[in-house]
């Protein structure tokens, strides 16, 4: 007796719309059907026995976990080589660490300070799949399918979302000149940010109130008010600095991490606490609500 032909072999004879056979036979489409008909019905009128029987074995094995392979994509649908889907997937991975840490570092603000890394892994991997790499037809042709094959162009709306919602933070007023570092007054400011923030905590620990007693914030005012003024005059000197190199675009704004951080201890220190403190030379609160009213 001869051996039956093996699956394999049964799949070279299948009609072009399997597809369509197997969700059939699984269960999918069922509510597709004639009222009254059924799946092995429908089959039968369609397929001649050795092509139920061949339906059969692979609606098994993609029951068992098994694959359509090769008929898993039709031949004339080309796919990306193997170096382009690689710089494809690394831009993926890296846009999926950046947006996490811009989500997470959205209040308080500390997108500048804490994101920057991955913003430059970013721009990186952008500038990987851009250029062509020694201008062959290959990296070329990579190009062309990453970022200009269809209309959404989902990767070039990606980078320029990243850029976009950076330099809106005016980030560069942050960092170095080559943006590989947060730079020297920034991290003296926001040291002595949360020096002035652990000073309100430290004075309101030490001075708890009963909930029937009214609250008088005075020695929090008192003892944290030369830190307040140091961070008042820095962040007077920053704005300076930054009208002279006008490095920002657009505006001359500081950025977010420290408009958002003086914007905090205005809130705590004027509102919160009542103090009479010294006045930053800073507009970005009004500013906010004119553009929310």
């Amino acid at each position: 007796m001869e051996p039956g032909p093996t699956a394999a072999q049964r799949r070279c004879s299948l009609p072009p719309w399997l597809p369509l056979g197997l969700l059939l036979w699984s269960g999918l489409a069922l509510s597709a059907l004639p009222f009254g008909s059924s799946p092995h019905r429908v089959f039968h009128d369609l397929l001649s026995e050795q092509q139920l029987l061949e339906v059969e074995d692979l609606s098994l094995s993609l029951l068992q976990g098994g694959g359509l392979g090769p008929l898993s994509l039709p031949p004339d649908l080309p796919d990306l080589d193997p170096e382009c889907r690689e710089l494809l997937l690394d831009f993926a991975n890296s846009s999926a660490e950046l947006t996490g840490c811009l989500v997470r570092s959205a209040r308080p603000v500390r997108l500048c300070q804490t994101c920057y890394p991955l913003f430059q892994q970013v721009v990186s991997k952008m500038d990987n799949i851009s250029r062509a790499a020694g201008n062959t037809s290959e990296s070329q042709s990579c190009a062309r399918s990453l970022l200009m094959a269809d209309r959404m162009q989902i990767v070039v709306i990606l980078s320029e979302f990243f850029n976009t919602t950076w330099q809106e933070a005016n980030c560069a007023n942050c960092l170095t000149n080559n943006s590989e570092e947060l730079s020297n007054s920034t991290v003296y400011f926001l040291n002595l940010f949360n020096h002035t923030l652990t000073c309100f905590e430290h004075n309101l620990q030490g001075n708890a109130h009963s909930l029937l007693q009214t609250k008088n914030y005075s020695e929090v005012c008192k003892n944290c008010r030369e830190a307040y003024k140091t961070l008042s005059s820095l962040y007077s000197e920053m704005q300076k600095m930054n009208e002279l190199e006008n490095k920002a675009e657009p505006g001359t704004h500081l950025c977010i991490d420290v408009e958002d951080a003086v914007s905090t201890l205005l809130l705590m220190s004027l509102f919160q606490f009542s103090c009479s403190v010294p006045s930053f030379s800073y507009e970005y609160p009004v500013e906010a609500m004119k553009k929310s009213q």
